[in-house]
């Protein structure tokens, strides 16, 4: 009737699947792990289509993507002639897939040739840390890897990347706080080409909202320099956001979405929130794809988003 993309055994997941899954334990253990009981409790009637309509917002999901997820799936349900509640029940997985799903892969050129990538997002998201893990990341499967600590308003911000540089054993470009960013990417660019002869190069920017205008210009200028010396970066802009703030973490990225030119999302704290539906919104209202997830506190939480993993991880297999 329709292809079956869940039900993957554990000994065929990826280590990212596993985290990623993993990570939403307290999510499914709440609101939104109620959905599988749902469907198996009840006959396909309206009881059924309300009761997972009102869980779905009540797991942070969203009203309006919440009735859109509800529409798509009742539409395929009766199109298809689709009569067991268990059938239904993946339709509605299946959408939720599609709404998380992008057609763009995450830009990282080959090997030996020099990814920029820019990462913003507000004091306190996880972003520092973020940028610690992504490095290492990226060098456990053989990047050589350089941060550039181009968010230098604060001092702190410059301190806390030097020691995840140390601890992901990168090398750090950074200048003294209060220098100019265009003139912290330019050496940065430049070290990853020569001395360092990196082909990954992940830059740390804007850790505040001022107003606008002031983090546009600041940003543009930093692209300008990235621009002039790679050819077509930067490659990537990812804005990191707290998933647990919900609704605040979809006006911040708007906000930078305007501003920054977001190409694609770093979701951190996915684990220590009983509301993790509150991705399928931030997807949803901003139409940018989710590229990576923190998924715990040591260095080697990070993975690589998977849509099915992540709805996996959500409601259940």
């Amino acid at each position: 009737m329709f292809g079956r993309i869940f039900g993957k055994k554990k000994e065929d997941k990826t280590q990212d699947d596993l985290k990623l899954e993993q990570s939403l334990q307290k999510t499914r253990s709440g609101i939104l792990g109620r959905i599988g009981a749902i469907f198996q409790e009840n006959q396909i009637t309206d009881q059924l289509w309300e009761e997972l309509e009102e869980t779905l917002i009540m797991g942070d999901v969203g009203t309006s993507t919440s009735a859109e997820l509800l529409t798509a799936t009742r539409t395929r349900v009766t199109d298809e002639n689709i009569k067991s509640a268990n059938d239904a029940y993946l339709v509605l997985k299946q959408e939720m897939v599609r709404l998380l799903q992008t057609e763009e892969p995450l830009h990282i050129e080959e090997p030996r040739i020099l990814t920029v990538v820019l990462v913003v997002g507000v004091n306190g998201s996880g972003k520092t840390t973020s940028i610690g893990k992504m490095a290492y990341y990226y060098k456990q499967r053989g990047r050589k890897v350089v941060m550039g600590a181009a968010d230098t308003f604060r001092a702190a911000a410059i301190d806390q990347l030097k020691i995840w540089a140390d601890r992901a054993g990168v090398d750090i470009i950074a200048h003294e706080p209060g220098a100019d960013p265009g003139a912290v990417i330019f050496d940065a660019i430049r070290a990853s080409q020569e001395s360092r002869r990196a082909d990954l190069l992940i830059v740390d920017t804007a850790g505040r909202l001022q107003t606008k205008f002031n983090l546009m210009k600041e940003l543009e200028k930093i692209k300008t320099v990235a621009g002039k010396q790679v050819h077509k970066a930067p490659h990537e802009v990812l804005l990191v956001l707290d998933a647990s703030t919900g609704q605040n973490a979809i006006l911040q990225a708007k906000a930078f979405k305007d501003s920054a030119g977001v190409t694609g999302l770093i979701l951190t704290k996915l684990d220590g929130t009983s509301k993790g539906g509150a991705v399928l919104n931030i997807k949803r209202e901003l139409g940018v794809p989710v590229r990576f997830v923190g998924t715990g506190e040591k260095i080697d939480d990070f993975a690589l988003f998977d849509p099915v993993a992540f709805v996996t991880g959500l409601v259940g297999d």
